[in-house]
């Protein structure tokens, strides 16, 4: 990875990749973002030290951003980066004051979570549109338990066949933070995993796997081979623009809250450190119930 064109940020962007362990993809978010302001900074104020730095010239990038059409959106991201930032740097004493206290974010529009129709999901998941093989049982696998369980891609393609609990119906899923949480397994998804837990053993009985989902070529899948998978089905019954696991998150949830499901509950099954996370899916019921008025009320 190169090095930031500005040499003070990297004790910051050391500790975010070492202490914090940020992930490749955050850390050069961050180099990014740091580099790109600091070189506003010094084009049109010649300045190039924290300690110059000011909520002016802050809100002069933010305008000039702005005008470049960025979206609010990726705006606010830019001035999180410098946020931490310029925390960082008054914990090390290297600032008495922090010139992004007083900067407001944008306002955004807020963005309802896509998900699928019950009907749709349904249909999907009825077994005729996927291949009478080991892959397309697989397939058939991969779909439900996103669907049915409101796993994340990445705690898929983790799942270990140990973390089903057959005499309690359950799964046990580690998630964001190591944080555990159990989801119950219905009878017909419980039952479609041990006869594929069977077919992956009686196929391959001389390999021990760990993991409960396999590809005929005996590995885990991937997440871009989960993703692959969701789009191709899902193309299937929805000409929705997002086609993509985290839908198929989104749609479990919706469905649950839809279906009266206590938010709390949701909150518990979708691992959400805070209630403000699952709340969104009170608004997509409220929108959809608005679309249905104003389609069959008279006055709608």
């Amino acid at each position: 990875m190169p090095i930031p064109e500005h040499p003070i940020l990297s004790p910051f962007l050391d500790f975010i990749k070492f202490e914090k362990r940020y992930s490749a993809h955050t850390y050069r978010a961050y180099a990014d973002d740091l580099t790109a302001f600091f070189s506003f900074a010094q084009a049109q104020f010649e300045v190039g030290k924290a300690a110059q730095i000011t909520p002016g010239m802050i809100r002069s990038w933010m305008a000039s951003l702005t005008l470049q059409k960025v979206q609010s959106r990726s705006i606010n991201r830019k001035i999180s980066s410098l946020k931490s930032f310029f925390r960082y740097c008054l914990i090390q004493g290297q600032l008495t004051s922090n010139p992004t206290k007083t900067i407001q974010v944008l306002k955004t529009k807020k963005r309802l979570p896509s998900y699928v129709e019950q009907d749709q999901m349904e249909t999907l998941l009825k077994e005729t549109v996927f291949p009478d093989d080991f892959g397309g049982r697989g397939d058939h696998l991969i779909l439900s338990l996103l669907y049915h369980t409101g796993i994340r891609v990445s705690e898929l393609v983790g799942l270990k066949s140990n973390q089903i609990d057959y005499s309690r119906s359950q799964l046990k899923v580690l998630g964001k933070g190591n944080k555990e949480r159990i989801i119950p397994l219905n009878g017909d998804l419980l039952e479609r995993i041990k006869a594929y837990t069977q077919e992956k053993n009686d196929l391959f009985s001389e390999a021990n796997f760990p993991n409960l989902l396999l590809t005929p070529r005996q590995k885990p899948p991937s997440a871009r081979q989960v993703y692959d998978i969701v789009k191709k089905y899902l193309s299937l019954v929805t000409t929705a623009d997002k086609k993509s696991p985290h839908v198929l998150r989104h749609s479990f949830a919706t469905h649950l809250t839809g279906n009266g499901a206590e938010l709390n509950a949701v909150k518990e099954l979708l691992g959400h450190s805070s209630l403000a996370a699952t709340q969104v899916y009170t608004h997509n019921n409220i929108e959809r119930l608005r679309d249905i008025h104003k389609k069959a009320h008279p006055k709608g």
